[in-house]
């Protein structure tokens, strides 16, 4: 039996795809089909695939022409496959001509013709590209605007900021600068909320009375009222409303969650997370404090995603401890919420004014694991046992600290109603504590020296 082995993105499935699976089927008997993995396509600059991982696999499968799907989600795989496999002969697409010759070691190497005139590239092309705008003030802007740049499909033509003085590098990136919000989004088809968290709710419900797909900067909002009232409207619209946690977009969090949720150290009983960051700061200047988001906000979200993921939203009870730097706009330096569920008990401490090890630890009944700091910008996380032997080391490159990921989901979300990793059910719960913090309910105020 001759077995063939080829490899490919195969987003958005076509004739030339097929094809080419039909010529590498004609070269032997068996057919083996790789499917790049999300993030590893994200390591050779492949950021605008269109389709999940699951999508594309099921394109492939429903050809036919498969007898076996791999996943290829490393470099060098190649060479282990070829090996695993017992395979006879590698082919691949024309346009890779000598790419892979180094494989005639392992196995017959054989380049295929092409389809000409079909490509994925031209057909995303082709598919009418979001445009963008960002409300608010932030230093993420600009960062933001760069990492959209490595997405395909959707392009920042405009910000409305109360403050015109924004970065050269910004004002140079966009067509639009104003800060009239209602000019803004009469420009835009969608808008990526970052003002200050008492603006959310404004921000959001106005772009979606008025017809526009919105991703804010978590939280949704102050109020839990309010934010199930947005998350409403956009569903009776039928208009995408993401919260936007980097973090959470991650390849390196989103397999650690998976690992825990699926067992791998047990039932979960504790999450700690901390995510602090010294910012000096001028109590006595109103006009610039007002502006500034304070820990719990800025924080909050970060800290208690992995806490309401692995433990859910039905907290039975918590306290906020807090170190109030500036009590008329309620600016912690340093709160610390403890959270008691049903089986398991979970903490978070965030601060702008207090500087600790920003490390998250999971416990379970058969290990632990254990994220460095800073681990909300991990590629690397440790699952760790009683015997250290049996202990695993994981590590996914981190591109463009998850915002790139973000803004392909928010793609997704307004092209096809995919589902985000933040459910509406965590991101009200978050709103539930902040509003818990500003209404001073179970808050306990740490005195400060004096």
């Amino acid at each position: 039996m001759t077995r063939v082995i080829t490899y490919g993105t195969y987003d958005l499935l076509h004739y030339g795809h097929i094809k080419l699976l039909e010529r590498a089927k004609a070269l032997g008997d068996y057919l083996i089909v790789g499917v790049t993995a999300d993030d590893f396509d994200k390591t050779r600059g492949k950021i605008n695939v269109q389709q999940s991982l699951m999508e594309r696999v099921e394109a492939v499968r429903k050809t036919g022409l498969a007898d076996e799907i791999i996943v290829e989600e490393y470099e060098g795989q190649k060479i282990d496959d070829i090996r695993k496999y017992n395979v006879d002969i590698f082919t691949v697409g024309s346009d890779w001509v000598g790419k892979f010759d180094y494989l005639n070691e392992y196995c017959k190497v054989v380049y295929l013709d092409r389809t000409q005139g079909v490509s994925s590239s031209e057909i995303r092309a082709k598919q009418n590209e979001i445009r963008l705008g960002i409300v608010g003030e932030s230093n993420v802007i600009a960062k933001f605007i760069r990492e959209s740049k490595y997405v395909n499909g959707v392009k920042v033509v405009g910000i409305c900021a109360v403050e015109k003085s924004v970065s050269k590098e910004i004002s140079d990136n966009v067509s639009l600068l104003t800060d009239d919000y209602e000019m803004l989004l009469g420009a835009v088809d969608a808008v990526y909320v970052i003002s200050h968290p008492s603006m959310h709710y404004t921000h959001i419900k106005k772009a979606l009375e008025e017809g526009r797909h919105v991703l804010c900067e978590s939280p949704i909002a102050l109020n839990e009222q309010e934010a199930e009232e947005l998350f409403a409207l956009a569903d009776s619209k039928n208009l995408a409303l993401v919260d936007g946690i980097k973090t959470a977009y991650s390849t390196a969090y989103s397999r650690m969650i998976l690992l825990a949720k699926g067992g791998k150290i047990g039932d979960v009983v504790s999450v700690d997370a901390v995510c602090t960051s010294l910012k000096a700061l001028n109590y006595d200047d109103v006009s610039t404090l007002h502006k500034t988001w304070n820990s719990l906000t800025a924080w909050g979200p970060t800290a208690l995603l992995p806490v309401m993921q692995l433990l859910g939203t039905n907290i039975e009870d918590f306290t906020i401890y807090s170190r109030i730097g500036e009590e008329k706009h309620q600016y912690d330096e340093f709160t610390k919420i403890s959270l008691l569920y049903d089986d398991a008990v979970a903490s978070i401490k965030v601060g702008k004014g207090v500087k600790s090890e920003g490390e998250l630890i999971i416990s379970g009944t058969k290990g632990y694991i254990y994220v460095p700091a800073p681990w909300w910008k991990t590629d690397y996380f440790e699952i760790r046992y009683e015997n250290p032997e049996e202990s695993r080391r994981y590590f996914f490159q981190l591109e463009g600290e998850g915002i790139r990921n973000e803004i392909v989901t928010f793609l997704r979300a307004i092209e096809r109603g995919s589902v985000s990793p933040i459910s509406k059910n965590v991101s009200i719960s978050m709103v539930r504590l902040m509003q818990a913090y500003f209404e001073k309910k179970k808050l306990v105020k740490l005195a400060k020296n004096v």
